[in-house]
């Protein structure tokens, strides 16, 4: 098989990591690479702070409920979808930016995530492990702050990077037949047995070597869109300058 798609098969969060920093040159090219994402019409729609202030990591850690590997990592890093510096070239020539888009809103987003997927696999290829950090969201508006972001950007999510201390398993994904369809979306999970799959999970989550569950895929689903979630994130965001039209 090929190497690279090998690589991509064998991902996994990396939560524990050896105090040893990335050296400048491979962290420069890691950089790099994220910045070789796809972007629609070249907005090149995202930016990413490092956070190497001591201070700044431990009030992140906190905000993003106290994930002590955002501070133990070699680097932090946090991606925000940014339309705010394409929206500062029309001041160059004399326009006026029309933002807010929900459109703008989709191709700062995706980019963020594009351009921090290839640092991830740019990082795993080097033996360097990942954690993205979803939790930033849960103050999202506080994390806006400690950065200095401005209108039209916020903070999309985290990532640790750092040599691992750990080898975790791999979770196991659900059956390509349940995620890839052909010409036409079909009925969903109707007429789709998820027994065989649920039980791979529940057996994954009774066995990795820390933070056991008993808990199969769907029965986690059903408890996550059962409530409420991140409610908001609606608010903030029309406040940062999107989702306005």
């Amino acid at each position: 098989m090929n190497p690279t798609i090998d690589l991509l098969k064998a991902h996994r969060s990396i939560r524990q990591f050896q105090n040893r920093p990335i050296q400048p040159d491979l962290f420069q090219d890691l950089i790099k690479a994220g910045q070789a994402a796809a972007s629609s019409n070249f907005f090149q729609a995202a930016t990413i702070i490092r956070v190497t202030d001591p201070k700044k990591r431990a009030k992140l850690a906190s905000l993003a409920n106290n994930q002590a590997y955002v501070e133990t990592a070699a680097e932090f890093l946090v991606f925000c979808a940014d339309m705010n510096r394409a929206a500062s070239c029309c001041d160059l020539h004399g326009a006026v930016a029309n933002t807010g888009f929900t459109e703008q809103f989709i191709i700062a987003t995706v980019e963020a995530a594009l351009v921090a997927q290839n640092i991830v696999v740019a990082s795993e290829s080097a033996g360097l492990g990942i954690c993205y950090i979803g939790a930033l969201r849960n103050n999202p508006e506080e994390v806006s702050t400690v950065l200095d972001l401005p209108h039209d950007t916020y903070p999309v999510f985290g990532l640790c990077l750092g040599w691992p201390d750990q080898d975790p398993e791999v979770k196991p994904r659900l059956p390509i037949g349940v995620v890839l369809r052909e010409n036409s979306y079909g009925n969903g999970i109707e007429g789709i047995n998820l027994d065989d799959y649920d039980e791979a999970v529940r057996g994954y989550y009774a066995t990795r070597s820390s933070n056991q569950k008993s808990m199969s895929w769907s029965e986690q689903m059903s408890g996550m869109l059962s409530k409420e979630s991140r409610p908001h994130m609606l608010d903030f965001l029309k406040m940062k300058g999107f989702l306005q039209k």
